[in-house]
């Protein structure tokens, strides 16, 4: 018996083929096939019922898988604890993003690729995704670290953070809004804000739920009239007098490139809040936890 034959069992219960194991461990099928079954003439019996469409385990099976996973688990600790004595860092690295995050006051493109050039042998992965689901992904271990938008004050359950960005919402408009006959106005009650329809991000982000948020709490409904999965989609549907877009506060050259005018939301304001998220104990993964302390690091300069 051998590591590499239990990572080939491992593999094909987990896929429940051998042609997609061996896809996933870059083999040929034969190869495979042969290994495991060598497995299995060592243990005296069947480890894989290959009689149905899919493979599955037999109940010797069953007995045997929580072992092999233990025992490769255990291999892996033992090359982590090594790479973190020499220094060498290995591994892979699930970042999730939420939609307009990567701005000028978060440039994650510089932050990765300051950290591929350190550790080139990391793997890293990076997706967009709405905030609710990276939470989730984040429970579960699908992701590492997260960037997400917080529609609440207080952290997610099980979930540490740190804030990247806060600041207020504010309404954009064309400079012929009904809003803006008044030429001095400089704010607007969200009550009267949700009389107008308004262009927000989709539910599940976290600006969406800031909005929310707000709005229940003044035992308000907001009219949603478009959503868009990116901010400076809503700052164009706003420039076409579509509706009254809420968005983070704008810089006064994107406001003019677009030929918007913004108005600051009152009573209450709603925050746009991205916080950079991971499980409360911490990444699995010795690569994970070295590229969180370096965005930590990199963030609180």
């Amino acid at each position: 018996m051998d590591l590499r034959q239990l990572r080939y069992f491992v593999a094909v219960v987990e896929e429940g083929s051998f042609t997609r194991a061996a896809a996933r461990l870059h083999l040929a099928q034969p190869g495979v096939s042969a290994q495991i079954r060598r497995l299995e003439r060592e243990l005296g019996l069947a480890l894989l019922d290959r009689s149905g469409r899919s493979v599955s385990l037999t109940q010797v099976g069953e007995a045997v898988l929580p072992h092999a996973r233990a025992a490769l688990r255990a291999v892996e600790g033992v090359r982590q604890s090594v790479d973190e004595l020499t220094g060498l860092l290995r591994g892979r690295v699930a970042i999730g993003l939420v939609s307009g995050a990567a701005t000028q006051a978060f440039e994650l493109p510089t932050l990765l690729a300051d950290f591929h050039d350190d550790h080139p042998q990391v793997e890293i992965t990076l997706a967009e995704d709405t905030s609710e689901r990276m939470l989730d992904a984040l429970r579960r271990g699908e992701l590492d670290i997260a960037v997400v938008g917080l529609a609440e004050e207080e952290p997610p359950p099980n979930l540490s953070l740190q804030v990247v960005i806060d600041e207020p919402l504010v309404a954009a408009m064309a400079p012929d809004d009904p809003l803006l006959k008044d030429v001095h106005r400089t704010s607007v009650p969200l009550a009267t804000l949700c009389d107008r329809p308004l262009i927000s991000l989709p539910r599940g982000t976290g600006l969406r739920g800031a909005l929310d948020r707000a709005c229940a709490q003044a035992g308000l409904r907001p009219r949603i009239a478009f959503e868009a999965a990116a901010p400076q989609a809503l700052a164009q549907l706003a420039a076409r007098g579509l509706g009254v877009a809420v968005v983070p506060e704008l810089p006064a050259g994107t406001a003019a490139e677009f030929g918007l005018r913004t108005l600051k939301i009152t009573d209450p304001q709603p925050r746009g809040r991205i916080a950079l998220t991971w499980q409360t104990h911490g990444p699995g993964s010795p690569a994970a936890r070295a590229f969180l302390e370096h965005m930590r690091t990199a963030l609180a300069r």
